[in-house]
């Protein structure tokens, strides 16, 4: 589930202040805040959903055992509780992440600090459903919306190219993000779900034709590209607004949107690589600017050769609906 980041534009004492606030999330990219009864009005400011405190919406002030029993007792009866404690010491956050899951109902914990939010996110691996913002300074707010492109990072392994075929034309898909990309920076495709190539971003300068840092011509539309939470789609199916993973060679990761993609008939060619005894392969366009990245640098597929070393994500297991499943299950 999408974690989310909403912001307390209801605390600060001055309306003046709490429009300043609810600007500035606009600003940063936050799409939600908790507002007062009587600030309403400010949904003219811009998009962005304004939250009243309520029968559906409860902040619950935790500094004693008591105080937790009462949150937890709104387990499945509301939409969103809001938590706040001065010290997660006393109060465990682990109690709380355990009693809501499953429920229905979303538990934030507020924070003030990026850390902290980062913490929070994280706790139990599943960690809250989202963070409840509270600092005083509006120009902060842009430091927690950063929470919300990143995600967690993966494991890049070294597998080695065994072969690479020219196959027939085909229908090759580049997917244009709203983000710029870097060299070594890319998204992870594949033909089979437990091995996922890092095709890097246009981010070089060519010869043939100029930088587009926006761009990773990712391959064929029957290929798997990771989304956010480690969860596949098909390149064939992405759309403009849906969310993907963009990822370094250190495995980095953090999340972007899609801008368009381009659907056109290609040359393409076969990548086959070797993890032991495992073989996987990846269809890309046969192109120089189409590029698999290795540990140093990143390789052309039209100079890629056997032998030579890629990084890709490796998994076991297979999926189902894009979601990881244990289960045994052969690709070829």
């Amino acid at each position: 589930m999408q974690k989310e980041i909403w912001v307390r534009a209801d605390i600060p004492e001055s309306k003046e202040d709490r429009k300043e606030m609810l600007i500035s999330a606009i600003e940063s990219g936050i799409t939600a805040a908790l507002v007062r009864q009587e600030d309403l009005d400010f949904s003219s400011l811009g998009k962005i959903e304004l939250i009243t405190a309520g029968e559906d919406v409860k902040i619950v002030d935790i500094g004693s055992p008591k105080d937790q029993d009462r949150a937890m007792a709104l387990a499945g009866k509301c939409s969103a509780v809001i938590l706040s404690s001065s010290d997660w010491t006393i109060i465990p956050l682990e109690n709380l992440i355990a009693k809501f899951s499953g429920t229905g109902t979303k538990v934030f914990a507020s924070a003030s600090d990026v850390e902290s939010a980062r913490l929070y996110l994280k706790t139990m691996e599943k960690g809250v459903d989202g963070i409840a913002v509270t600092v005083s300074d509006p120009d902060k707010l842009r430091l927690f919306a950063d929470l919300l492109s990143s995600s967690s990072d993966v494991e890049l392994k070294e597998v080695e190219v065994v072969g690479v075929k020219n196959i027939e034309m085909g229908d090759r898909v580049c997917v244009d993000t709203v983000s710029i990309m870097v060299p070594g920076e890319g998204m992870l495709i594949g033909s089979q779900a437990n091995c996922l190539f890092l095709v890097q971003s246009e981010s070089e300068d060519s010869g043939y034709v100029a930088s587009r840092p926006f761009r990773v011509n990712a391959g064929a539309v029957h290929a798997y590209v990771m989304a956010p939470e480690g969860k596949t789609r098909y390149l064939g199916e992405l759309k403009s607004g849906e969310p993907v993973a963009i990822v370094n060679r250190d495995g980095r990761t953090r999340i972007s949107s899609v801008g368009r993609c381009k659907i056109e008939v290609r040359p393409m060619v076969l990548v086959e690589a070797a993890e032991g005894s495992r073989r996987f392969t990846t269809i890309l366009q046969n192109a120089e600017t189409v590029k698999l990245v290795s540990s140093e640098g990143a390789i052309s597929v039209t100079d890629i050769k056997p032998g030579d070393k890629v990084l890709a994500k490796i998994e076991s297991g297979g999926r189902h609906f894009g979601m990881k499943i244990e289960e045994t299950l052969r690709e070829v």
